[in-house]
Order: C-alpha cells, then structure tokens, then sequence
C-alpha cells in the first residue's frame, strides 16, 4: 500500500501547466545521471546491446511497481521507474507529486489479460456473479485492488457485498491464501496465473477471466526529475531507449525466455514461454487522449469507493513526452 503523505502537499495540478510550456533541452549532456527503477528494462537492453549505447549516466534500482518506487520517490533515490496505472493516482491522494512519462499496452488486451481471478478450492465461483458474499484479496493502492473493485462494479456489486481481505500481492500470498481458503477469490498475474490451477486443480481451485482491460503500463517519474532541464532530457532519451528495447524483447522471445525469465528470475524455459504467450504483443501509442480517458475512469471510480476527491487525470500526464516512444519505434523501422 502507498506510504503515508506525511506534511507533503501535491501540486500536480499546478506543475502540469508549468511543466506543459518548459522545453526539454534538445541535448542531454553526458555528464547527466539519473536513477531508474526498471529491472527488467535493463536487462532488455543489455541483451539488445544497448545498455552501453545510453549516452548520459543511469543508476540502476532493483525496484518496480507502485509502492517501492512511491517509498524511493519520497526518499529522493529515485527519478524514474516502472509501474501500472494505480500507484501515479494514490500518489496524487497522498501528496506525492509525479508524473507518467511513458505508455504502453497490449495489442488485443482482452486476449491476453495482465490478470485472472484465482478461485479457491470449494468456493462454487464460476462468474462474477458469484462474487457476491465471498472474501476477496484487495491491495489497496495497486493494480490489482482497484482491478477488484472495477470487477464489482462490473458485476453490479459494491464493497459491503463482499468481504476484501487486505493482502500484500507480493509472491505467492495470493495463491496460497488461495489454496488455504483463506481468500475465496485473488487477482493473479505472470506465472501465477499458471502455477496455481496446476498445483490446486485437483482440489478444485482454478481461474477465471474477468473481462476487463487490465493492460497499462508506464514509465513513472517523480516531477522533480522532469522539472529539471538536464534529467527531462535524460528521461526523454531514456524513454526512447525503452520503447525500442520493448519491441527487441518482442521480436526476439527466445532470446528473452533465455536471458530475462530463466537466467534472471530463475524460472523453466517452459513458464517463460507461456508468459511470453500470455503478455502478447506491445502497443505503444504516439497519442495519450484514449488513455487518458481510461485513467479517468479509473480515478473516479476509486474516488468514489475510497471516499476520495476527484481530480482530472491528464495532470498525471506529462504530454511533452507523449510521442516520444512511438516515434523512436517508428524512427527505427519497427511497427508500433
């Protein structure tokens, strides 16, 4: 969950129109450095050949998602990472002031979902509807929680429907809390999506599809870093770099399977294969407008379940940036 605000105070809103008229300098110097929580990103490029190609200094972060990087935002040890829709938008509530640089989905989302609903074993789930009465699994402040509650409110349900469990979505919790029956229903997501109805199935357990889009994912930046003329800069090319490496991982998944999820996360030839069946194909659009509008939906609804304010969501966009990657994909001859 995102950390306390402390007795910070957000001007997002504020920054967003000042940031919108300050150019990014057309050159960063070398001397630059910046700090990115985006593991998988360098071993990407690394195995593209490209991590010695950045021409400005990065502090690599072994962090990613919402509540590390919101931890090391505050701490002033971090400029840049990766992380989905939610966390930018808990950070807006709890005085955090950052900002969406980059944007990426999947080709055909529905297909190849970030995450499926684990059913524990006995709890007679079959669709959404039966959601109703049973105990789900809730990361407050992460994708997955406010998957869940856009889930109830696709079955017609509300929170004092069912009964949310608050579990950290680290690991394998939620498969276990799941085989334990500690939980009726877990949001999961990668390997887990697999492992689980494997090593459950015969007791019951298995999953479902929620049919829903749950496919955003950015490259997250704290507005110190891109309030600064020489890091904007840095990020602009880092982003450039990214969204080329994306592609490269998409184009050459053995590669991948063999350098990322095996060698890396230490994972079977076999699971990295289906993850890489899973995740699908990368879109990267050179226009934000449509995903604004999604994040806007996301952030009234979550306002409204967690008793927060409304706000406008294009402030979490930094549009200087907005076709930065699509136009380095493209630059390289590669569809988008």
């Amino acid at each position: 969950m995102v950390g306390c605000a402390g007795n910070t105070t957000s001007s997002t809103t504020a920054d967003s129109k000042n940031l919108a008229h300050v150019k990014i300098p057309e050159k960063v110097k070398a001397k630059t450095s910046i700090t990115v929580g985006a593991p998988d990103t360098q071993v990407a490029l690394k195995l593209s050949g490209q991590l010695d190609k950045l021409p400005f200094k990065v502090k690599w972060a072994n962090i990613s998602g919402g509540p590390q990087c919101s931890e090391a935002f505050r701490a002033h040890s971090l400029d840049l990472c990766s992380a989905a829709e939610i966390p930018s938008i808990h950070a807006h509530w709890t005085g955090l002031d950052t900002k969406l640089v980059a944007t990426e989905f999947r080709k055909d989302p529905l297909k190849h979902p970030v995450y499926e609903l684990g059913i524990a074993p006995g709890a007679d789930v079959d669709t959404l509807a039966d959601l109703r009465g049973k105990k789900i699994a809730y990361s407050p402040g992460q994708a997955q929680g406010a998957l869940v509650l856009r889930i109830l409110a696709k079955a017609g349900l509300s929170k004092g429907d069912v009964q949310l469990v608050e579990l950290p979505s680290t690991g394998d919790v939620y498969p276990t809390a799941l085989g334990s029956r500690q939980v009726d229903v877990a949001p999961l997501g990668g390997v887990n999506i697999k492992r689980y109805p494997a090593k459950y199935g015969k007791d019951g357990g298995k999953t479902i599809q929620h049919g829903l889009r749950d496919d955003p994912a950015h490259l997250w930046a704290v507005t110190d870093a891109v309030s600064d003329p020489q890091k904007a800069a840095a990020i602009r090319e880092f982003i450039k770099f990214w969204a080329r490496s994306e592609v490269w991982v998409d184009q050459h998944p053995e590669r991948w399977i063999d350098g990322y999820y095996v060698k890396d996360q230490g994972l079977t030839h076999a699971d990295g294969e289906y993850l890489v069946k899973q995740n699908g194909h990368p879109d990267i659009p050179a226009d934000w407008t449509a995903a604004i509008a999604r994040q806007q939906k996301t952030v009234d609804l979550l306002a409204k379940e967690t008793d927060q304010k409304k706000f406008d969501a294009g402030t979490l966009f930094d549009r200087r940036y907005e076709s930065v990657a699509a136009d380095a994909v493209a630059a390289a001859g590669r569809p988008r």
